[in-house]
């Protein structure tokens, strides 16, 4: 299993339910007053903003806490003016880690993921320094049931795709970043409201890494994504089904 997305599955379960849905709802209104501030508090002219309305609506985010996170984005209230901010590093067993956080507080937020690195036996590297062994796509997820592996490729044809992976689990649309807004309204005319879309780094290359290096791994993603500040986390990890099956995964 790589991974460049799939980590979320096999994470150790943290705390109680309604304490993860206050960490994803704070991930969700950042985004949604740094989308707004990134061009216009109208969706209709605003892409970004669209593809944060539909996340925020996909996780149940309550419309007058969207509309204070678009108002607070547009100026028209007070608040904190969050940036974006990426960081780079390798983790245990030598994996690339890319972390992309929103934040009010940069000296914070740079000291936190530095010590999660630390912690973990890894070590966060300068901007670039492995984000090289990284493309930069579009990914759409949609499950397996939406439609047939001839219709899904042919729908990929006609969105503008560069190319669609389908196993029993999904199919998933990848495109340029460019791209990506226009292929995801396009295949949410087509094929309904996709599970996930998202902006993500997905690694050219994989490290194996064995129980001892995964449990350590995991820990750090898990560490990273805890952080109110931490939008996602990509990593360039392969870990084989016998070590996940022994990690009862």
């Amino acid at each position: 299993m790589a991974g460049h997305s799939q980590f979320k599955n096999i994470m150790f379960r943290k705390g109680a339910q309604d304490a993860k849905r206050a960490k994803v709802f704070g991930k969700l209104i950042r985004e949604l007053t740094v989308a707004t501030r990134s061009g216009q508090p109208d969706p209709a002219a605003n892409p970004r903003l669209r593809g944060a309305i539909a996340a925020a609506k996909a996780a149940n985010l309550p419309k007058d806490t969207m509309d204070r996170a678009i108002k607070r984005g547009a100026g028209e209230t007070d608040g904190e003016n969050f940036e974006e901010v990426r960081y780079e590093g390798y983790g245990p067993g030598g994996v690339a880690v890319i972390v992309e956080a929103l934040t009010d507080n940069r000296n914070r937020t740079a000291s936190d993921i530095r010590s999660a690195f630390t912690k973990s036996g890894g070590s966060l590297g300068e901007t670039n320094s492995v984000s090289f062994q990284f493309n930069r796509v579009g990914l759409i997820s949609y499950p397996a049931d939406v439609a047939a592996g001839d219709e899904v490729l042919e729908t990929a044809i006609d969105v503008g795709a560069d190319e669609v992976e389908s196993d029993n689990a999904a199919h998933e649309f990848l495109c340029a970043p460019e791209s990506f807004y226009d292929v995801r309204e396009a295949l949410q005319a087509k094929l309904g409201d996709p599970q996930s879309a998202e902006l993500t780094w997905r690694p050219t290359n994989t490290v194996p890494v064995d129980e001892d290096k995964a449990i350590a791994l995991f820990k750090l993603i898990e560490a990273l994504d805890d952080s109110d500040d931490v939008q996602s986390v990509s990593a360039n990890y392969e870990v084989s089904d016998a070590v996940l099956e022994s990690l009862g995964g």
